[in-house]
C-alpha cells in the first residue's frame, strides 16, 4: 500500500483558501483526503475544480480566528457532522512595527490568531483524536521559531510559542496515537511576504542566502503536510520540520 495515501481521511485546514493554505489544500486533496477549510475569506472556483478532479469533497466553514467564540462555534459545527483525522493549523497574521512602537492591540491580534486559536483548535479537535487513539495535528511554525526577526516581535513570539506548544502536546498525546508536529517554512512567495519580495535590496539579500536559489512555493509546504499526515510519518512526534531551501544551514 502507498504509505502516503490519505484516502478516506478528513482534514481541517485553517486559512486553506489563500497563500500557503492553497498549496496545503491542493496537496491533501490530491493525496485522497476530503478537506474542510476554516477561513474568513471565500474559496476560489479553481480550488473547487481541483477537488472535483481529485474526486474529493471540499467544504467551507466561515471562521474568524481572531475571535475565540467564532473559533469555538465553527469547530463545533464541523465536529457535529464529521470525524476529523487531520488538523492543519496553517492560518497566521503578521504586523510590522519597531518594538518600541508596536501597538498592544496589534500584539493581541497576532497572538490570538497565531497562538491562542492554534491551541484552542488543538484542544477541540485533539480531544476526540486522543479518545479514539488516532489523529494527526500539523502546526505551522516559522524560521522565527528559531530566530528573532526585525520589527515583528509579536509574530516571532507567537511562532516561537507554536514550536513549544507542538512539543508540549506531543508529550501528552503521542502515547494516545496522536502525532503532533510542526512545519517551519522558510521564505515563501506568498502575499505575507509581498513587501520583502518587492524590495529589490532585501529580496536580493534573502535570495543570496538560500542555497536552493529560489523562494519557496505553496506546494513545497503542501507536500510536506501530506508526508506528516500520512502513515509514513507514524513515528515522528514533536518535530519542527524546517522547509527552507537550506536557509538554516547557512
Amino acid at each position: 500500500m502507498n504509505p502516503f495515501d490519505l484516502t478516506g481521511k478528513t482534514a481541517v485546514v485553517t486559512g486553506g483558501a489563500r497563500g500557503l493554505g492553497v498549496g496545503v489544500t491542493r496537496s491533501l486533496l490530491a493525496a485522497g483526503s476530503d478537506v474542510i477549510i476554516m477561513s474568513r475569506g471565500t474559496i476560489s472556483s479553481a480550488l473547487y475544480t481541483h477537488a472535483r478532479e481529485c474526486g474529493r469533497n471540499l467544504r467551507y466553514e466561515k471562521t474568524d480566528l481572531a475571535d475565540r467564540q467564532s473559533v469555538e462555534r465553527a469547530a463545533g459545527n464541523i465536529l457535529a457532522e464529521n470525524s476529523v483525522d487531520i488538523l492543519v493549523n496553517n492560518a497566521g497574521t503578521q504586523d510590522r512595527h519597531p518594538a518600541v512602537d508596536f501597538p498592544i492591540d496589534s500584539w493581541d491580534r497576532v497572538l490570538q490568531t497565531n497562538l491562542t486559536a492554534v491551541f484552542q483548535l488543538c484542544q477541540i479537535f485533539g480531544a476526540p483524536m486522543v479518545e479514539r487513539g488516532d489523529g494527526k495535528i500539523i502546526n505551522l511554525a516559522s524560521l522565527l521559531s528559531f530566530q528573532g526577526g526585525i520589527t515583528v516581535p509579536a509574530y516571532a513570539a507567537s511562532k516561537g510559542a507554536v514550536a513549544q506548544l507542538t512539543k508540549a502536546l506531543c508529550n501528552e498525546w503521542s502515547a494516545h496515537g496522536v502525532n503532533v508536529n510542526a512545519i517551519a517554512p522558510g521564505y515563501m512567495a506568498t502575499d505575507m511576504n509581498e513587501q520583502l519580495i518587492a524590495d529589490p535590496v532585501r529580496s536580493t539579500e534573502i535570495l543570496s542566502r538560500i542555497p536552493a536559489g529560489r523562494w519557496g512555493k505553496a506546494e513545497d509546504i503542501g507536500d510536506t503536510v501530506v508526508f506528516l499526515a500520512s502513515r509514513a510519518a507514524a513515528y515522528i512526534h514533536g518535530h519542527i520540520l524546517v522547509v527552507d531551501g537550506g536557509w538554516m544551514a547557512r
